[in-house]
Order: C-alpha cells, then sequence, then structure tokens
C-alpha cells in the first residue's frame, strides 16, 4: 500500500511539472515563486516527504495459549527475515512449524485451534504494533470478538489457501 501511495504522489509531481512547465522556459525560471503552483508543487513533496519518513507501521503476529510464540510480520516486505511474505524465511515457509502458511503445523491449517484459518478457533493469533497495541485477532472465526477488520486481514483470511501456495505472488499482489 506504502508503494502504490509513493507511486501515486510520483505521478502527481511528474504531472505537476509536465502541465506547468513552458517550452523555453528554464528550470531555475520554472522554480521561481509563482504563488499557486509553488503552494501545490510544496504541498506534493512535502506529503511525499511525510509519508516516506512515517512509513507503514510493521504489525507482528504472536500465537499460542497467551499469544506468546512469535509468527512473523504481517506487513513488512517479502525480503525481510521476519516477514510472513518470505517464502525462503522462517515465518513465510509453508513448511517451518511457525509459519501461518504451514497448513499441518499448530499455526496454520484449518484445524489447529491456534490457526487463523480454524474457522471455529477461539485461540487465534493477535497482531500488534511493536508497542503492544491490538489491531485484533487474525481469524476467519466471523463469531470471535475483536477480530481484525482492516483490509489485508481480510484478504489474508479469505484468501489463504490460495496464499499458502504462492505466497510471494500474493504479496505482490496486495502490496503493489
Amino acid at each position: 500500500m506504502r508503494l502504490f501511495i509513493l507511486y501515486n504522489l510520483q505521478l502527481e509531481i511528474i504531472n505537476f511539472l509536465c502541465t506547468n512547465y513552458r517550452e523555453g522556459e528554464s528550470f531555475v525560471q520554472f522554480l521561481t515563486p509563482k504563488p499557486k503552483k509553488m503552494k501545490v508543487l510544496w504541498t506534493t513533496v512535502l506529503t511525499l516527504a511525510l509519508i516516506t519518513a512515517l512509513g507503514q507501521k510493521p504489525l507482528h503476529i504472536y500465537g499460542g495459549k497467551d499469544h506468546e510464540i512469535y509468527l512473523g510480520c504481517l506487513n513488512c516486505n517479502k525480503y525481510d527475515v521476519s516477514s510472513i511474505w518470505n517464502e525462503y524465511a522462517t515465518y513465510g515457509s509453508k513448511y517451518n512449524s511457525k509459519s501461518i502458511w504451514n497448513e499441518y503445523g499448530t499455526y496454520g491449517g484449518e484445524y489447529s485451534s491456534y490457526s487463523p484459518f480454524n474457522s471455529y478457533s477461539n485461540a487465534p493469533p493477535i497482531i500488534v504494533d511493536k508497542e503492544g497495541n491490538s489491531y485484533g485477532y487474525l481469524t476467519t472465526n466471523a463469531d470471535k470478538s475483536d477480530r481484525a477488520n482492516f483490509s489485508l486481514a481480510i484478504t489474508i483470511c479469505k484468501n489463504w489457501k490460495e496464499i499458502k501456495d504462492d505466497v510471494s505472488s500474493w504479496y505482490d499482489k496486495i502490496f503493489q
């Protein structure tokens, strides 16, 4: 999502430059203050800088009886070793015991009580940020109170069977 926003802002800047630049005008003349043009340009530049600086807050998944088992980063990029989207690392592998994509493991599949994909589970993984703020439970159990209801969590729960077989491609679909 962050990449999508950055891409759109870059397009806005290019669009601004293309529509406001006059043939024969030097770049210095173009940048010479013109109240309306400069306001739009600087607003766009500052917004881009703010999004880049703040970034997206990493969200982490914890599972198990007391949510003491780290299960990976929910929204980190697919090359991050802690990402659930890195199919070659612990938390993104469909073969690792600490991966939600391992359908035969404790934290994946539709039968384990600690899996987000068990539609009857009362002990699904929880999503938190590094400060410990909860973003809800990652679960397909529609009756679970405090279920995560943001688009990424919903997409994962709706498409988990397809995602587990092609984690990297789904990362590209969702985030880019």
